[in-house]
């Protein structure tokens, strides 16, 4: 079986090398808008806790496609392997939606509004259990399966995006402190 995976993953390559680097320069860009801010703002509790709540699941939502890509890349890939990876992967995704939706109720600076909650919590938790799911659906249908992934993938990608987007609009728009 594991020869038969690593040929299903033929062709994949492109497309992970692609949402993999992307991922990881949206990471990097995501450092630089919060060092340059820092400057900016003294940071207070209420700060940390937006910070926590909006900027850091855009990290985390970042990396999970960082390591999916790094994953999905790995020669001669077994299906066991992959099923613990993407599954743990969606673990650690969704662990970071509840908390980022704990700091998102606590927090005190910013009053979140529907679209936050729907590009903060619910879109991510959708794609973490769609890639929950899709872990545990590798062993029956892998070539399904990784497309599964990729759509999530995608899905993470884009919500990063709107995410870090977002996140950049607002504190070029408020005031300093």
């Amino acid at each position: 079986m594991p020869g038969l995976l690593a040929l299903e993953l033929t062709g994949w390559e492109t497309f992970y090398v692609i949402t993999g680097s992307s991922a990881a320069a949206l990471i990097g860009l995501q450092f630089v808008v919060i060092a340059l801010t820092a400057d900016r703002r003294r940071t207070a509790d209420g700060d940390d806790q937006a910070v926590r709540a909006f900027g850091s699941p855009t990290v985390i939502h970042f990396g999970v496609v960082l390591f999916l890509a790094a994953i999905m890349t790995i020669p001669r890939e077994t299906v066991f392997m992959l099923h613990v990876c993407v599954v743990g992967a969606a673990a650690f995704g969704l662990y970071f939606v509840l908390r980022a939706f704990q700091y998102a109720r606590r927090q005190t600076t910013y009053k979140p509004v529907a679209e936050d909650w729907i590009w903060h919590v619910i879109l991510p938790a959708i794609a973490y259990l769609h890639l929950l799911f899709t872990g545990f659906a590798i062993a029956h249908s892998a070539d399904s399966a990784l497309y599964g992934i990729a759509a999530t993938v995608l899905l993470l990608l884009y919500i990063g995006i709107h995410n870090a987007w977002d996140s950049a609009v607002y504190i070029a728009t408020t005031q300093s402190r």
